[in-house]
């Protein structure tokens, strides 16, 4: 197939979601497939790669941050994708166009499909559906809603990343949706070692945004700093200062470090020298960090939330969102019981296999197959 793909994210910019076009992007030209992937372009990255059967094509859309699009450089997305889509589609005829997020490819792709005739699919990760990150989106979502019911109407298929997404998407929108789960290089993301490190190290990975709830890290590691541990925090975003506040008022300056944004080729590295992933989050779909870290061979910490519950079976604790005292409790324990920490790692690798990305290819390679076929006929 001939795949023309959009997203406004793609690494090094943007978080999980940006992760999982990559990886499918990847695995899909590995079988063959000619993918043309067009993002935004960020900084000085350069503005078009090729390797074999992948195309990458960065469009400047007055992206500010790595971690955020606002709203300007989202709707400047749909607008270049748009026209550069038109020159692609006369080119290259593709069989099918691919948009990550509902808002903003999903609009692009919409319009293109329009004006050219093809088929175009969505994956929605989360954030793209109403109440999926209300915090964020509840505002522009007034004012998107009626026009992107028309974009999901119109897709010849729909996937979305977990249960949950898919269970708030038909509460605003009339679709067929297949949840196809996220997957991950397992082959690549393997660990070297999986004994328990000297001091147990942890590790958060995330937007520092109110629906990832970074705030609740130095809060939660504070009520156990009598034990031993080293943290590492990694990413950026609005709650910043409040987390920079919080480790200051509670006195771990000495024990948790804040790295920043990471470029995401350089997260194993964070990955290979952590033992337990705290994931605070008050929502989360399926989340990309917590399948890098089941890889790795790190023990979980996750809310009971999205499709968290797939991934955590004697390898860690599910927790209810918000639930700090909860949190404290079981990250006190992985602490103090370091035979149980250390068959919590070797489990999560072990169940890490389940969420190959060859297995979310196969399940996009079917969705593909079955809407171009359907489409020809």
């Amino acid at each position: 197939m001939k795949i023309l793909v959009l997203s406004h994210e793609y690494p090094p910019i943007g978080g999980g979601g940006g992760r999982v076009v990559h990886e499918l992007s990847q695995g899909l030209a590995e079988r063959g497939h000619r993918i043309h992937l067009l993002t935004a372009l960020y900084g000085d990255q350069p503005k078009i790669v090729r390797s074999e059967n992948l195309i990458i094509e960065r469009l400047p859309t007055w992206r500010t941050q790595p971690f955020r699009a606002d709203l300007k450089a989202m709707g400047a997305f749909v607008a270049k994708s748009f026209f550069r889509g038109l020159e692609i589609a006369r080119q290259i005829q593709p069989d099918l166009i691919h948009a990550h997020f509902a808002v903003p490819a999903g609009v692009s792709a919409f319009m293109l499909s329009k004006a050219t005739g093809i088929p175009f699919i969505i994956t929605a990760h989360g954030g793209d559906v109403p109440g999926g990150a209300p915090e964020k989106t509840a505002g522009w979502f007034r004012f998107v809603l009626p026009f992107s019911k028309l974009v999901w109407r119109h897709a010849a298929g729909v996937a979305a990343v977990s249960a949950q997404t898919r269970d708030l998407a038909l509460e605003h929108y009339q679709a067929d949706i297949r949840v196809i789960s996220n997957g991950i290089d397992t082959l690549k993301m393997k660990p070297v070692d999986l004994g328990v490190h000297s001091p147990p190290r942890i590790l958060f990975i995330g937007r520092f945004s109110p629906e990832k709830n970074a705030t609740a890290v130095p809060k939660i590691l504070a009520k156990v700093k009598d034990l031993p541990w080293a943290c590492e925090m990694l990413g950026d975003g609005t709650d910043m200062e409040e987390v920079r506040k919080l480790i200051k008022v509670n006195d771990l300056t000495d024990r948790i470090r804040l790295v920043g944004w990471v470029d995401p080729d350089k997260v194993k590295e964070h990955l290979a020298k952590s033992d337990i992933l705290l994931m605070p989050s008050l929502r989360e779909g399926m989340p990309m960090a917590a399948l890098q870290a089941l890889s790795m061979g790190l023990a979980l910490l996750l809310p009971d939330k999205g499709s968290c519950p797939d991934l955590v079976n004697n390898n860690g604790f599910l927790i209810e969102p918000g639930d700090l005292d909860a949190y404290t409790s079981f990250i006190e324990k992985l602490l103090k019981d370091k035979p149980l920490l250390a068959k919590y790692k070797m489990t999560s690798r072990r169940l890490s296999e389940k969420f190959d990305i060859h297995l979310t290819v196969d399940a996009y390679e079917k969705l593909i197959n079955d809407v171009v076929q359907g489409w020809s006929r």
